[in-house]
């Protein structure tokens, strides 16, 4: 903005002996005008020039920038201009040739400041002979549009339970067999393993929260001697052990399919015994295995080892000769409807999981706002209800309790990327840069948009380059205002075409865009589908500069009175 100062008012008042007016700079410029908050300053700077000739050697003029709001005003810092013979410190303007003026003001920003005025405030004198100059309007100010950024845009990340519905348990046991025997042993069909399997095969079959999913009969040979007669044997161990089980359902009612497989030379249980064994020279065995992959080479070449294989024949073969019977169990968990009821009702009967999945079936956000606190109290040293939690205060604007949270669950998993996340989008929420630059800087791996949240951060610092980085091509509130402030309006209209969830913001953002590019239409549609999401809004268009010059525009009064 640039405005020639003829100051003639104050010149009607104010005159020296000689005839001549105050020293006031003149053709002053403003940049930028209207003034704007950047970051959480409101700054500019003035300049302006001295006339030849007017300056007066004894003259002395002190300028302070006042910013005007209401009944309050900010003050700049003073700056002191001085003629030729003054004596006293200041910036000397030669009165034949005249000066440059230049000055700049900043100052934090305050909301009320959005309807606020730039003057020039002046303390003149010449000799002992002081002049009562009056405030000179400079500027326009302030544009509040970069305080649109809103973290509430970027998602909070919630922590999922584990429930699950149904859970597989499995159970096994073995039935140990003499070399080169398959008959079937009192000692083995009677051991607790085989007992304890059988039992677990009944209760899964009566059990209403149980089934069997699943009934596996394995024989197996150890591989030492002949491919044929190992195939026999474990066919034959296979079937004395399904016919086994077979009598034992039948003994107990128990209607199941029983799948049969055979492993004729077990040569991976074998690897894994050895594995685990204390066998000297175990290595050298194993290396064998590695080496050769033909069964009848293998066997041979570890016979070699004739030291070793003694050992092998008595500690690790024996236990290959044997068959498994393995049990897999589909355990049933609660409804919906029980979790659900229990949820409100009885909590202590449910798991952290359950819970949290009880809290995932309500739609309205204060029921699962009861329900976490629930698991709060059941098991607080679970950090998931506390994030989510902190999620709930977070949607309904209770930034103080949702911090809280955060900090909570963070006490519990400090490193945990979601919860550090969360934490920086709520600090932005407070303004907090600070905290916010801490937490979003350990937030890398977090199921959040990241980029997204780092953007609203440069945004609200104001530095507008690391944000347009951040955004990239994201389609957000945030990402369209960035392209705002840019200036970059065409963009900015196709980043608010491409929102999935248009909200006021998106609409009232629409509305600034068409003010800049002096679209009419567009400033009604957007203030309209913005008002009548969110009635705020009608104030706050009505005291925002950026429809400065509707202001008196029937159709604008008639859409925000």
């Amino acid at each position: 903005m640039k405005k020639s100062i003829l100051f003639l008012s104050a010149v009607a008042l104010l005159l020296a002996s000689c005839g001549k007016p105050t020293p006031t700079p003149q053709d002053l410029t403003v940049n930028p005008s209207p003034l704007k908050v950047v970051g959480n300053t409101v700054s500019c700077k003035i300049t302006g020039t001295f006339p030849q000739k007017e300056f007066e050697k004894k003259a002395m003029l002190k300028v302070t920038p006042v910013l005007k709001f209401g009944d309050q005003e900010v003050l700049g810092e003073t700056v002191v201009y001085v003629g030729e013979k003054v004596k006293e410190n200041g910036k000397t303007v030669n009165y034949k040739n005249g000066g440059t003026y230049s000055q700049s003001f900043s100052c934090d920003f305050r909301p009320e400041m959005a309807r606020s005025e730039l003057y020039l405030r002046f303390e003149a004198t010449k000799g002992k002979k002081v002049y009562d100059v009056p405030d000179l309007k400079v500027a326009d100010g302030v544009i509040t549009t970069q305080k649109l950024a809103d973290a509430a845009d970027n998602k909070s990340v919630v922590a999922t339970d584990k429930f699950q519905r149904v859970i597989q348990e499995m159970q096994e046991a073995d039935i140990m067999f003499l070399i080169q025997q398959a008959n079937l042993r009192n000692s083995e069909t009677g051991s607790e393993a085989v007992k304890a399997l059988t039992a677990a095969i009944k209760d899964a079959y009566e059990a209403e929260n149980k089934q069997i999913n699943k009934l596996e009969v394995s024989g197996y040979a150890s591989p030492d001697g002949k491919q044929d007669l190992n195939e026999k044997l474990a066919g034959q161990r296979q079937k004395a052990s399904a016919d086994f089980l077979k009598k034992n359902l039948k003994k107990n009612k128990v209607k199941a399919d029983i799948d049969s497989q055979i492993t004729a030379e077990d040569w991976e249980g074998f690897k894994k015994l050895m594995e685990n064994s204390n066998i000297q020279d175990k290595d050298l065995v194993l290396r064998v295995l590695s080496m050769y992959t033909d069964p009848e080479e293998r066997e041979a070449q570890i016979k070699n080892l004739s030291a070793v294989f003694k050992n092998i024949a008595d500690d690790i073969l024996p236990q290959l000769r044997r068959s498994r019977l393995r049990l897999t169990t589909d355990i049933i968990g609660k409804s919906d409807e029980e979790i659900s009821k229990l949820a409100k009702e009885d909590p202590a009967q449910l798991s952290i999981e359950e819970i949290l999945y009880a809290a995932s079936l309500e739609s309205d956000i204060n029921e699962q706002a009861k329900i976490y606190k629930k698991a709060i109290a059941q098991y607080p040293d679970d950090s998931r209800a506390y994030n989510n939690l902190g999620m709930i205060y977070f949607k309904q604007g209770n930034v103080a309790e949702a911090r809280r949270c955060y900090t909570k669950a963070l006490q519990i998993q400090p490193q945990n990327p979601d919860y550090n996340y969360n934490a920086g989008v709520a600090a932005l929420a407070d303004n907090d840069l600070d905290k916010a630059a801490t937490y979003l800087g350990k937030a890398a791996g977090t199921s959040g948009d990241l980029n997204a949240a780092m953007g609203t951060y440069y945004t609200m610092k104001g530095d507008y380059a690391a944000a347009k980085k951040s955004y990239g091509a994201a389609a957000t509130n945030n990402a369209a205002l960035q392209q705002i402030l840019d200036e970059d309006y065409a963009s900015a209209r196709k980043t608010l075409a491409a929102v999935k969830e248009p909200n006021a913001t998106t609409a009232y953002l629409q509305a600034i865009v068409g003010a800049r590019t002096n679209d009419r239409d567009a400033v009604y549609a957007g203030l309209r589908n913005a008002i009548a999401k969110d009635a705020s809004l009608k104030a706050k268009a009505q005291s925002d500069i950026e429809f400065a010059k509707y202001q008196e525009d029937e159709t604008f009064l008639s859409i925000v009175k």
